[in-house]
């Protein structure tokens, strides 16, 4: 049966000049580089200049992407941007990066689901292509965590940095196969009754303050595991597939301890995991589309491989996407 189906044409990434090494941390915290790297797989971050947005960085994101997709910005139909450091409380920050890349049509909108941001965002532009809303989509991770770090919080600052990722989403005509390119499967999920894990201790209904990161790390590792295996597995189930069939992991980079039990758990081995948490740190709903450019730039994967991408973040909201490259 005539469908469409959504397929990535174009990956962009920035990240900002300022590099941080965990040895910065020495110098105000009670902690070394050792710690930092046997516990989190974190090695260095980036934190964004005085005066540099989320849009910033996700102009910079999305201009690469369009340049690697071959698809000018007034093709663009619509942007989903996924952030939970906006640059304004509104409007959008997606506005802002419209307005930056000079599209005067089409939608643009933000997406707060935290470090699963992207799944999010991916899922409902993925929804709207299908439904035939749209035909090219810029979906964008783009997050200033350094803005909400309690730098005397060391079980939480060492762990985030900044950065911007964007992909072209495109619609296709497809005849529902599923050797074809293009997103195949999603799952996203939330259980506000968690909400309290991870969440940051400020906004505008209550301290009128951006805040900042707060976070029940051993309870985090616990429910990541459990949840991300669990999506994941849904997803594939729903097209018949095991883990086992999986060519190319592109995870959420929270620490290497989840990355490393969410996919031993799955019986996927190491070397079919992109990642990137070790250079990038934390960067909540940017992580994966920098991991998605990291793997299309480093060779890691190739047309028609079979990709399994998931993420877990407050609320908690959790997702896996199974896309064919």
């Amino acid at each position: 049966m005539a469908q469409l189906r959504s397929i990535i044409t174009g990956v962009g990434h920035y990240l900002p000049t300022r590099v941080v090494p965990n040895c910065e941390f020495e110098d105000f915290l009670d902690t070394t580089d050792e710690w930092i790297t046997t516990r989190t797989g974190i090695r260095t971050r980036h934190f964004a200049a005085k005066g540099e947005t989320a849009s910033d960085m996700a102009i910079a994101a999305a201009r690469e992407a369009l340049q690697d997709s071959g698809t000018d910005a007034n093709d663009i139909d619509g942007i989903v941007l996924a952030t939970s450091t906006p640059d304004n409380t509104f409007p959008s920050t997606a506005t802002a990066v419209q307005a930056g890349l000079g599209i005067s049509g089409g939608f643009a909108f933000d997406v707060q689901a935290v470090c699963a941001g992207f799944i999010y965002a991916l899922v409902n532009a993925n929804a709207l292509l299908t439904a035939g809303e749209a035909r090219r989509i810029l979906v964008i991770g783009t997050e200033t965590f350094s803005r909400i770090l309690d730098m005397t919080d060391r079980g939480t600052c060492i762990l985030f940095g900044d950065g911007a990722g964007a992909i072209v989403l495109e619609a296709v005509n497809s005849d529902g196969n599923p050797n074809e390119r293009g997103i195949l499967a999603s799952k996203i999920r939330s259980n506000g009754k968690y909400r309290d894990l991870l969440y940051v201790d400020g906004g505008v209904s209550t301290t009128q303050t951006a805040g900042h990161l707060r976070m029940n790390g051993r309870e985090v590792f616990r429910h990541a595991v459990d949840k991300l295996t669990g999506a994941a597995t849904e997803a594939l189930g729903d097209l018949g597939l095991t883990p086992q069939d999986v060519d190319v992991v592109i995870p959420h980079q929270a620490n290497q301890r989840i990355i490393a039990a969410t996919t031993k758990k799955l019986g996927i081995s190491d070397k079919r995991v992109v990642t990137t948490v070790d250079r990038h740190g934390n960067t909540s709903a940017a992580s994966i589309p920098l991991a998605f450019h990291a793997a299309k730039s480093e060779g890691m994967v190739k047309e028609g491989d079979i990709v399994l991408t998931k993420a877990i973040g407050g609320g908690l909201t959790w997702g896996a996407v199974v896309l064919r490259w």
